[in-house]
């Protein structure tokens, strides 16, 4: 089924997504190859944030190629799909901002960032911000995919 209103499925999408935390996210190398890595974001609405390495292989990726497409499939019953565009956010009140936004969530979703990253102002703390142009919420098992999926495009 196909979403034109991101409202529509924002309550789920978040609840799915919360609750299986981890995602499989993928970028494509200097080759043009998917590489595949597990990540945390936490979602605003459609907006996710990623508390990241600026110096990784992924931000060698995306700064050739800034899509990326995540697969959150711990309960495989109800996976959730998302492609997106991530880009670098270097302002330092937004970062405090996500920061705490991380800090103060309740685990398993929220974790203490400082053991890793000391504190939001370090160059090696980076934060990305991923627009997604489609999400899809699965739902197993489905007598069709249509039946199944729910589909939401935002900006293509």
């Amino acid at each position: 089924m196909k979403i034109t209103d991101f409202s529509t499925i924002e309550a789920e999408f978040i609840e799915r997504v919360h609750r299986m935390v981890w995602c499989n996210a993928a970028t494509i190398d200097s080759q043009q190859r998917p590489r595949s890595r597990i990540l945390h974001p936490i979602w605003e609405g459609s907006t996710g944030w990623i508390g990241t390495n600026r110096n990784s292989h992924k931000a060698q990726h995306l700064a050739k190629n800034p899509h990326m497409s995540l697969a959150y499939i711990a309960d495989i019953s109800s996976p959730v799909y998302v492609d997106c565009t991530a880009e670098w956010v270097d302002d330092l009140e937004q970062k405090k901002r996500i920061w705490e936004l991380f800090k103060n969530a309740l685990p398993p979703l929220g974790y203490d960032p400082a053991p890793i990253f000391i504190s939001p102002a370090p160059e090696n703390f980076g934060l990305l911000k991923l627009t997604p142009w489609r999400i899809d919420l699965v739902t197993f098992p489905a007598p069709s995919y249509e039946e199944g999926t729910k589909v939401w495009y935002g900006n293509e």
